[in-house]
């Protein structure tokens, strides 16, 4: 099979495409025929620097839409021709890029028959991530504020939409250019954070979303009501932070996305509906994942970008084993 590896850290030109044995599925795992498979920033993060994992050569991805193929010993939630889509278990169960993968079935959850898989392919890790902070950690309920930084990021545009089914009233940081689009998702406010400082017009908040740190952290501790709750996805540097969320009796969270069956069947629900959509800004093939890579990194795109299988299709109706 096809798949984009790299020997090397660096630059997005260490992306190649290689062909690789195609994997068989384990205990309690799906081998999946991949259609489409997200890219997120943690996968030039991993591409540069290496950042959990260490092991080379290493095949990016854990977002991953497709069909299964084939099932190992114990798996009886899925059979072969199951359309399904999942994040692999993070970080150690990287490598959607490929024209094949497998993980643990309970990683996946089938796919909504009316949700391309283009689209499905962009939600896993995203939409979990938003979802294990709004709904697992936090809980926000009807009625409750949360404010969500990078509203029209890749996580943000998902968290907007989460949030809002759950009930909350959202206010959504973004820039002037995307404000009518984090409106579109149901944002109740935005605010242009290169003009505005969030933490002198917004207050008594149950929730934040953050997405940035560093600064951005610092002060959505100010926001928050007595009680509320700040979740970020990224480590923080202040280290008097303790003692200044106890001293406002709020709570912190860094949260790292887990692999979640029940997550995922969540997240496949709202899809489902039509509660929860990604927007995606740019597909490529899986070829020009170098492409995919360089456009994420310079932080203008809006939504998610996605890696299809392209020409799977045409073999597969020619009776041809797909991707060999």
């Amino acid at each position: 099979m096809r798949a984009i590896s790299q020997d090397v850290h660096g630059t997005p030109e260490v992306l190649q495409e290689v062909v690789v044995p195609r994997p068989e599925p384990g205990l309690n795992q799906i081998l999946v025929a991949v259609r489409a498979a997200g890219v997120n920033p943690t996968d030039w993060k991993h591409r540069s620097t290496g950042l959990f994992l260490d092991r080379l050569p290493l095949v990016l991805g854990w977002d991953v839409s497709g069909v299964v193929e084939a099932v190992g010993y114990g798996v009886t939630v899925f059979k072969p021709g199951d359309e399904v889509f999942g994040m692999l278990p993070y970080p150690n169960g990287v490598g959607s890029h490929a024209e094949y993968v497998t993980g643990p079935a309970r990683a996946f959850a089938h796919k909504p028959a009316d949700v391309d898989h283009v689209q499905a392919g962009a939600l896993p890790l995203a939409a979990l991530t938003a979802y294990q902070a709004i709904v697992d950690t936090a809980q926000v309920g009807p009625g409750q504020r949360v404010l969500v930084h990078a509203a029209a990021g890749g996580v943000g545009h998902l968290a907007v939409q989460i949030a809002k089914s759950r009930g909350a009233y959202v206010i959504g940081t973004a820039s002037a250019a995307k404000h009518d689009f984090v409106r579109s998702l149901g944002a109740d406010e935005v605010i242009d954070y290169r003009s505005v400082d969030f933490a002198e017009v917004v207050a008594d908040v149950d929730m934040v979303l953050d997405t940035v740190s560093g600064d951005t952290r610092v002060r959505s501790l100010g926001v928050l009501r007595p009680g509320g709750i700040l979740v970020s996805l990224l480590p923080g540097t202040d280290p008097d932070e303790p003692a200044k969320a106890a001293a406002r009796g709020v709570r912190v969270e860094t949260l790292l996305v887990e692999a979640d069956h029940a997550g995922m069947n969540a997240v496949a629900d709202l899809a489902g509906s039509g509660a929860l959509r990604a927007h995606v800004e740019a597909v490529f093939p899986l070829a020009e994942a170098a492409k995919a890579h360089a456009l994420g990194e310079t932080d203008r795109t809006t939504g998610k970008i996605v890696l299809v299988v392209e020409g799977r299709s045409d073999r597969e109706a020619a009776g041809e084993p797909a991707g060999i």
